[in-house]
This record gives C-alpha cells, sequence and structure tokens, in this order.
C-alpha cells in the first residue's frame, strides 16, 4: 500500500513510543480540513486535532511494523462514528495485535460504542468509580403526526416501496408492520456482529453476553469485572505506571504520541508530483441539488469532483466513499450519470461507510465492486413525494389566497390548500417512473436479475450482512481496502491518495467537522440540547418536498 510522499513536517518519533488514541471527536470518512493546521477545540472542550478515517487507519498500519512504537493506548471517553466506521478502525487494531504489540484499554464510563471498540485491546480498564453500561441496542423514530397537526399541516404521500418508511414520522403515530420487521432485521443483524466480536476478544460466549445485557446484570464496576467484560479497575495513574513498563521507557512518564501528530509523520503533506493517483472522492451528507453545505452532497459540486477526476491523467482509479442516507432524486441522478461516466474510462470502487442507503445507494451502483461492513446500512430501494397542506396554519394565521390561472392545474403545488385527485394521480405517475429508474440503475450497476431486484426493493433496509447474500454488495472491507482494491484494478503499485471535492469554505467545514453540524447550527444545538434533533427533522422538511429517496429515519443505534 502507498501513501502520499513528501516532506515528513519534521515529525520526530522517539523510542519506545505509544500511540494515544483518543477520538472525542466525530470522525469523518474525509480528512480534517482546519486551515490553520492547528490543535482546535473538541465538543469535549479538550485540545484535539481531529483526523478522517483514512488517516486513522493508515496510521496504525502504519505503526504495526514501526519499531519506534511499542503500543496503542485506547483512552476512551466518547466516541463519533458508527459501529460500520468503528468497525473499520477496530479491524486495523485486531491486524495491529498481530504484531506482537500490546494494545490497552482505559475509560472512566463505557457504553455500547467505546466498549466495543476498546474491546479490541488485550486488557480493558475502568476507573474504579466509572460505570459501565451494557445492556443491548435500540433503534428509536419520532413520529411527529400530532406535532405537525397542532401546527395545521398535513403532509401527503406518495410512495413506491412498502418498506419505504420514511413518510412514517409525518403520518404516522407508531411503526408500521412492515417498518417494524425491517428496524427489527438490521438491529439484530448489527447487535449479532457486535457480540460477536466482543465475544471473540473476550473469550465470553455470545449466549452469555446477550444475558448479560437482557437483565443488565452489570451495575457496577465489580460487576463488569465479574462478567469478565473488565479486567482491572484502577485509576488513571495506575494504567500510566502499566504502560510505562511495557512500553520499557526509562522515562518517569510513558512516551506518547498523539495520533494528529503521528499521521503527519505517516501521512505528510504531499508536493506535487507526477505519480499515478488513486482518487478518493467523499460523499458525505444528505444530497441536495446546487452546491450544498458542509454537511451535504451538492449534486453539482460532487459532479464537478466526480468529472474533474475522470479528466485527470493522473488519477487512474477512483474509490467513491458514501457515507449518506440519500435526498433528492434528480440530484442523485445528476451524480450517477458522472459516476457512470467514470466506470467507462476507469476502475470504479465503491466504499460505504456507516449508511449507503436510498439515494445513498443510488449514486453507489454504478460502481465495479461495492465493499462495505456488515454493520453498513444500506439498501433502501424505494422513492417517495412529500407535499404539506398548510391549509388549515394558514386558516389560523389569518391568511387567505385568491389565485387567477390559466387552466386547472396551473396552481398545481399550492400548500395552502390539498391536492386534487388529478394532481395526485400525476404525482403517482412520477413517483412511479422514477422508482422504475431506480431499479433499472440498480440492474444495470449490478448486473442483476430485474426479479431479484424486485423482491429486495420495495424501500427496504438491509445491513451489509444481508445486502452481500442479496448481491447488493461484493465484499466485506473498509475504505483502506478499497483504495488498494483501486490500486489493483488500475495495474499500480506506487501511487498517492488524491482527496476530492475540495471544500470552498474549510472555514465552516471545519466547524462542521468539530461538531456534526454546520456553524449557523452549533448555536441552535447548543441551546435546545437534547430537542435539537426534532427541531432538525422538523427543518428538513423544506428539503423533503418533492420526489425524494431518503432512509425511513434517522438511525441512533445505543
Amino acid at each position: 500500500m502507498a501513501v502520499n510522499s513528501g516532506k515528513n513536517q519534521k515529525v520526530t518519533i522517539k523510542d519506545n513510543s505509544i500511540l494515544h488514541l483518543k477520538l472525542n471527536y466525530q470522525i469523518f470518512d474525509k480528512p480534517q480540513s482546519d486551515p490553520f493546521d492547528l490543535f482546535t477545540a473538541s465538543l469535549m472542550g479538550e485540545l484535539v486535532k481531529p483526523v478522517g478515517l483514512y488517516d486513522i487507519v493508515t496510521s496504525i498500519e502504519h505503526a504495526k511494523t514501526d519499531e519506534k512504537i511499542k503500543g496503542i493506548f485506547l483512552d476512551l471517553s466518547t466516541i463519533g462514528a458508527g459501529y460500520a466506521k468503528l468497525s473499520e478502525i477496530r479491524d486495523a487494531l485486531e491486524d495491529f495485535k498481530s504484531s506482537g504489540k500490546f494494545i490497552y484499554t482505559y475509560g472512566e464510563v463505557f457504553y455500547n460504542p467505546t466498549y466495543y471498540f476498546g474491546s479490541v485491546a488485550d486488557s480493558i480498564f475502568l476507573n474504579p468509580s466509572g460505570t459501565m453500561l451494557y445492556n443491548g441496542m435500540a433503534a428509536d423514530v419520532t413520529f411527529m403526526k400530532e406535532t405537525l397537526k397542532k401546527m395545521g399541516v398535513e403532509m401527503q404521500v406518495i410512495k413506491r416501496g412498502k418498506f419505504k418508511g420514511a413518510v412514517e414520522p409525518f403520518v404516522l403515530d407508531s411503526l408500521s408492520p412492515a417498518n417494524r420487521k425491517q428496524i427489527t432485521d438490521y438491529v439484530n443483524s448489527i447487535y449479532n456482529t457486535f457480540t460477536s466480536k466482543i465475544s471473540n476478544s473476550r473469550g465470553v460466549s455470545i449466549d452469555q453476553l446477550m444475558d448479560i445485557a437482557d437483565s443488565a446484570r452489570v451495575r457496577t464496576p465489580e460487576n463488569a469485572i465479574a462478567y469478565k467484560l473488565i479486567d482491572k479497575l484502577i485509576y488513571r495513574d495506575e494504567v500510566m505506571a502499566i504502560l510505562k513498563s511495557a512500553s520499557g521507557t526509562d522515562k518517569d512518564e510513558p512516551q506518547f504520541i498523539s495520533l494528529a501528530k503521528y499521521n503527519r509523520h505517516v501521512n505528510p503533506k504531499s508536493e506535487p508530483n507526477t505519480k499515478p493517483k488513486v482518487a478518493i472522492i467523499y460523499a458525505d451528507g444528505s444530497i441536495v441539488s446546487g452546491n450544498g453545505q458542509a454537511e451535504e452532497i451538492g449534486s453539482d459540486k460532487f459532479a464537478k469532483a466526480v468529472k474533474k477526476a475522470r479528466e485527470d491523467e493522473n488519477v487512474k482509479a477512483v474509490v467513491l466513499r458514501v457515507n449518506s442516507p440519500g435526498g433528492s432524486a434528480l440530484a442523485s441522478d445528476v451524480i450517477w450519470r458522472e459516476t457512470k461516466l467514470l466506470r467507462a474510462e476507469k476502475p470504479l470502487i465503491v466504499s460505504m461507510g456507516d449508511v449507503a442507503a436510498s439515494g445513498g445507494y443510488y449514486i453507489s451502483c454504478m460502481g465495479e465492486k461495492i465493499l462495505a461492513s456488515p454493520s453498513t446500512i444500506t439498501g433502501s430501494i424505494g422513492v417517495f413525494g412529500l407535499y404539506p397542506n398548510a391549509e388549515e396554519l394558514m386558516g389560523d394565521l389569518g391568511l387567505h389566497t385568491d389565485v387567477v390561472k390559466t387552466g386547472e392545474l396551473a396552481d398545481f403545488g399550492r400548500i395552502d390548500r390539498p391536492l386534487t385527485s388529478e394532481e395526485t394521480k400525476i404525482l403517482d405517475a412520477l413517483v412511479g417512473q422514477i422508482y422504475d429508474q431506480f431499479l433499472n440503475r440498480v440492474e444495470t450497476g449490478r448486473n442483476l436479475d430485474r426479479a431479484h431486484i424486485d423482491t429486495i426493493a420495495e424501500g427496504r433496509v438491509w445491513t451489509g450482512e444481508y445486502a452481500k447474500r442479496h448481491g447488493l454488495i461484493d465484499e466485506y472491507g473498509g475504505l483502506l481496502d478499497a483504495v488498494e482494491l483501486a490500486a489493483e484494478a488500475a495495474k499500480i503499485t506506487d501511487y498517492d491518495v488524491k482527496n476530492y471535492p475540495k471544500s470552498d469554505n474549510p472555514f465552516e467545514d471545519l466547524f462542521y467537522e468539530l461538531g456534526g453540524v454546520s456553524l449557523k447550527d452549533r448555536w441552535v444545538k447548543q441551546e435546545l440540547g437534547e430537542y435539537y434533533t426534532v427541531y432538525n427533522k422538523i427543518k428538513k422538511l423544506k428539503n423533503l418536498s418533492g420526489i425524494q429517496m431518503v432512509m425511513p429515519y434517522d438511525i441512533n443505534l445505543n
């Protein structure tokens, strides 16, 4: 595997060093874009420098054979990533252990994501007064029908796919049977992967782990020791003594090197060169028309990035990294067209992150190979139209509209009245046409039988485990695996990695990377706290008007 070449920015790795992984920030696929190249404040108030997924994995891979690195310390508090992304890093740590070097984990509080991630270690230490929450998984969906009713707004729905539950929060008060089934299936799939990996690392059977969770048997730190989930209850200074001894340093304290600093050594900024390139094009966020914001995939900006990679003679292969729940059907097709043109000229490998569903799958299906994690959320091949009727709200506000029109359908789409039967027929035909187009895109890109696609579409969400069985993806693997596969397809061995698209506003991107929201939303999130999620869903309604290919809901697995 090749990494970027260039000056190492004078990073010196001392003997007997320990790579310090403290991932208490939102982990993004794309390398962070701090315009000052300085350490910046995380949501936890500590000075950290966010490091992107690719750089995290390549740093761990490099540390495996670096004689100056004696081991890794997982210093865990919170961690901002889904299970697919955590699995990519965890797999890299598993591979690191084959070198014989140590990995130790310490935390004051463990909850499902941090424990899953930290369980890869040789030993796991918990503060004697710490907390461990190990109680299974749950996925929740917030329904807004009653809220919208109180506002005087009715959401009118036209859809294709009985599992297309994206509209349910707006028109129902609880899950439909079909939606409940698919949620149950994918939650259990992710949970099975979760428990299986912990079982392999800890030597505790899957049945035991499920019993511990179902009965909430870990209620005290001592319980965690008794059930072999934790190795020792010790304080941080005692952990430092263990690390000092394990690394063999003669210093008073362990010789740590931060991930950000080590990454500058492993993946230094490249000087211009003529080496062949593997381009990574990052599709992260909801799909919208135009350029979009930092947390969105704007079709204009993204299509230009794909075209630029296609026309760059030094780019020999492309990896499309997708982490998206979908969005606008039109914007998705604009991007799909560019991926089709790209595939005709260069190898195109798709790497799926935590979620690549609905429109996210639409823009992925032209990949020659699609890689994902067993815990990736994908599929959701379905389409819907969502049209608000605010007649009651406008009446309550004393707003009245009078219209002069040239024909019966000239005022199509007004929000001050419900859709007419003729308008509904027109929209139903349009949704059906786009759904059929979606199925055609999958049939062409994946070379699957149409009859088979019909059985796995219908808007149904799948985990990577089931997606592989049904032919929606090809292999399990992460971003680094996809880069290596792309290079192999292009028949190149000595290459650099080039990232697309370039940021138009690195300052806005920086704030988004630090908090998972844009700069303008940071104050709102701080003020609303736990209610920000509901606010954000209502705010997104303006982008959901029209024909959409979106995940059924925001997935929050704890």
